[in-house]
């Protein structure tokens, strides 16, 4: 791997760590958003920036995760 794709590699996979941890954090509190991921082409790009998709999900999931950040306040 060349040292330009190197930084690259590493943010990919710090996107897709956290991406699990938000995933399990968020399903531990009752929350599971459908199509929470990496979002590729974000990635791609000569100084990538990986992006999160929160994605889509329905009303009662909605309903759910304001639910939880409402309990968050202080």
């Amino acid at each position: 791997m060349s040292e330009r794709r190197r930084p690259a590699a590493e943010r990919l996979g710090e996107a897709e760590e956290i991406v699990r941890v938000v995933d399990e954090t968020l399903r531990e509190l009752g929350v599971a958003l459908p199509s929470l991921r990496v979002d590729r082409i974000s990635c791609v790009m000569a100084d990538p920036q990986p992006l999160i998709e929160l994605g889509r999900c329905n009303l009662a999931t909605a309903r759910r995760l304001v639910e939880v950040l409402e309990g968050c306040r202080p």
